[in-house]
């Protein structure tokens, strides 16, 4: 699978590189640039004096392959997390980058990121999983694997769409903890709207599938969440440095797995626990909490 990325590179020219990856629902642009001012996925942990600094890193964040669309709708064909992988590192020979300082990967990027520790490990001198470990855990492959088959109903339906806002609301309800839950709906009341009650939990939920419906075609998700499901790495063959950080309250890759990870990894590592109440999106939503954990990753000599 030879597809060229698209990317976006940014930062001083002579700083070390580091490659950041974020979940399914990223892009190349991680935060406002020289390149784009628009606001980016990542912007909470990623720009000056940030976890990620903009100004001591070159960065280069990428748009994932996809497995194409085919005429009903679905991927032609599977996209794993080696042949991301693989590749970013085409494209790490093509722009004749120096070997990267670190890649740093979240949730579906952490698969990634360690599918690349894996096969192209001589390309970076350590790496920083987020929310990741070795292989899906079997309760959410699961919950991926019905998330894809409501998505199949929707375009077997002519509904693709509507399929789309639902897996994604259900995908919503992982990525965050019901302690959070509890306390920003606890005491909300519930409405009245053409003639069916609606939980504010509900809109919440519905409200985050529109947004990613909008922009994210069904052939996309159901190529990267089975590229989710299918992700599986040997720890025994992972000999690069590498800073493995679990997220309180992770239902997605629950915490004890990142911490088989970290029993059974060939690589000098650091065993991170990052203390939350947002579970699997704290990378996301808890900046404050994770941005020291990503400077002192980055900063610092590497796991010995």
């Amino acid at each position: 699978m030879n597809e060229i990325l698209q990317y976006e590179l940014t930062g001083p020219e002579n700083a070390p590189l580091v490659i950041v990856l974020g979940g399914i629902s990223a892009s190349r642009h991680m935060a406002p640039n020289e390149i784009d001012g628009a606001a980016g996925w990542w912007e909470g942990s990623v720009g000056p004096g940030k976890g990620i600094d903009s100004t001591r890193y070159r960065l280069l964040g990428v748009d994932y392959i996809d497995g194409g669309r085919g005429a009903d709708g679905r991927p032609l064909r599977i996209v794993t997390t080696h042949d991301q992988a693989g590749a970013i590192a085409d494209l790490h020979e093509r722009l004749r980058l120096p070997r990267a300082h670190a890649v740093v990967g979240a949730s579906y990027g952490g698969m990634v990121t360690l599918a690349f520790a894996e096969k192209h490990g001589d390309r970076t001198g350590r790496i920083v999983v987020v929310g990741a470990a070795h292989e899906s855990h079997p309760m959410s492959t699961g919950l991926r694997a019905f998330q894809r088959r409501i998505v199949e109903l929707g375009l077997d339906t002519g509904r693709p769409n509507d399929g789309m806002i639902l897996a994604r609301a259900v995908a919503m309800t992982t990525y965050r903890t019901a302690r959070e839950f509890g306390e920003r709906f606890r005491d909300s009341v519930p409405d009245q709207a053409e003639g069916r009650i609606v939980f504010p939990v509900e809109s919440y939920l519905e409200a985050a599938g529109k947004r990613f419906a909008a922009w994210c075609p069904p052939e996309r998700f159901l190529a990267l969440s089975l590229s989710s499901d299918l992700h599986r790495v040997d720890p025994a063959a992972l000999q690069v440095p590498s800073v493995l950080i679990a997220e309180e309250g992770d239902t997605l890759v629950p915490e004890e797995q990142i911490i088989e990870l970290a029993g059974r990894i060939a690589a000098p590592h650091r065993y991170v626990h990052l203390t939350t109440i947002y579970g699997h999106d704290a990378f996301l939503t808890d900046s404050a909490t994770i941005n020291p954990i990503l400077a002192s990753a980055l900063d610092g000599p590497p796991p010995a």
